[in-house]
């Protein structure tokens, strides 16, 4: 790249940064808010909690970078115009092809960027916070550090205990198991200890008594035995969420490229294992379409007295439109096999429809006139594609008898 172009490449990486990071932080802040819980409810420390809230960021970071990359490209476009650096460089004599040089290099880096995260750095995080969740969900202390209080991990079970040790053991514990409907259990006991073997955690506890009360049985009688030590399973706490299945989003690339035709998962949601793959192959296709979009509607010099703002709405708009139409062709791709096609078809026919009508120079000053002037800037970029102002089927006939 020249002088020119790395201004300009300097101009929209900073601007490219400086929106990401501002959308990064937008976007961590909802999700910190939404896993608060974490901190107030189950007691997790913070920690853990922004650590589970930043492994987050990745699986967000496909829609987030080429969205700051179109707003990037529509700034700094806009801006170089207000500048009226664009406007002399047209009137050089420079093509509009130095002016998207930078672009597409940026681009290209977008989607380098875009190529690593999605293949190594969405399954990789993702795979950590499913480590994290079931590590939560499992922790029965997070549950009962607040002493006086009653607590429910789950429907039908409650804890409470009178205070904690130094030592971390639970003094006064109260277990209350009523998931069985015909079978009621309550456990006294004097201590209790959280015991972790690999996955699986278990309370321990010492001095007490089992109040046990069969439903079913007229009686009704409680039974009341005295134990010495019991171990109680708690591994099962929390939603009964299946957590050894792995999403397709939190597989790696080699595993949506060679599933397991035994796994029960894939079997289930080929389809899905279809989107997801196709889809972050077609993903970093995006900022390459936005590049030429924004060079499509703001790549022409205007004069200053001009207003562009209907140039930025129509790019945008536009960005959006095919953005929103990839997402509808991923979801019908995990429900048609046919549909696949479209996942790649959309991005590509954006790049060669944006490229096309910007070497043309098809998209006019004035968003209005863009309807009206559009017919006949077509035919003229028709003439430019075949000499002699003659179209593909007049080069195919004789001569005029």
């Amino acid at each position: 790249m020249d002088l020119f172009s790395r201004y300009i490449f300097r101009q929209a990486a900073g601007s490219f940064l400086l929106i990401l990071l501002t959308l990064t932080a937008i976007v961590w802040l909802a999700t910190a808010l939404s896993r608060l819980e974490l901190l107030t409810a189950q007691g997790q420390t913070v920690f853990v909690f922004l650590k589970m809230t930043m492994l987050a960021l990745p699986n967000l970071f496909a829609l987030i970078a080429p969205n700051a990359f179109l707003l990037s490209c529509l700034y700094t476009l806009n801006r170089l115009n207000g500048d009226s650096e664009l406007i002399a460089m047209t009137a050089s004599g420079t093509s509009i092809w130095r002016f998207a040089t930078p672009f597409l290099v940026l681009a290209a880096l977008v989607s380098l960027l875009i190529i690593s995260v999605n293949f190594y750095v969405q399954p990789w995080s993702m795979q950590k916070l499913r480590s994290y969740v079931v590590q939560v969900r499992t922790d029965l202390i997070s549950q009962v550090l607040r002493p006086g209080h009653f607590s429910s991990p789950e429907r039908g079970l409650t804890f409470h205990i009178r205070d904690r040790a130094l030592n971390g053991d639970l003094l006064g514990l109260l277990v209350h198991d009523a998931r069985k409907p015909e079978q009621v259990l309550s456990f006294l006991a004097e201590r209790g200890r959280i015991v972790k073997v690999d996955e699986n955690a278990y309370l321990t506890m010492t001095n007490g008594h089992i109040h046990r009360r069969e439903t079913k049985k007229d009686e009704g009688d409680v039974q009341i035995v005295k134990f010495d030590q019991y171990i109680f399973d708690i591994s099962s706490f929390g939603p009964k969420t299946a957590f050894k299945e792995v999403k397709p989003r939190a597989r790696y690339i080699g595993e949506l490229l060679y599933p397991d035709p035994n796994d029960p998962y894939y079997q289930k949601r080929k389809g899905k294992f279809r989107a997801e793959l196709h889809n972050r192959f077609a993903t970093p296709l995006y900022p390459f379409a936005y590049a030429l979009i924004a060079i499509m509607f703001l790549g022409g010099a205007h004069t200053v007295r001009q207003s562009r703002l209907g140039s930025v709405l129509a790019a945008f708009s536009f960005s959006v439109a095919v953005r929103v139409g990839g997402l509808i062709a991923m979801n019908l791709s995990a429900i048609h096999a046919s549909a696949v096609i479209l996942v790649y078809a959309i991005p590509l026919g954006a790049i060669v429809l944006a490229a096309v009508a910007a070497d043309g120079r098809l998209i006019p000053i004035g968003w209005a006139g863009a309807v009206t002037d559009l017919p006949s800037r077509l035919g003229s970029a028709v003439k430019r594609l075949w000499p002699n102002n003659a179209g593909p089927a007049d080069q195919h006939r004789g001569p005029a008898q």
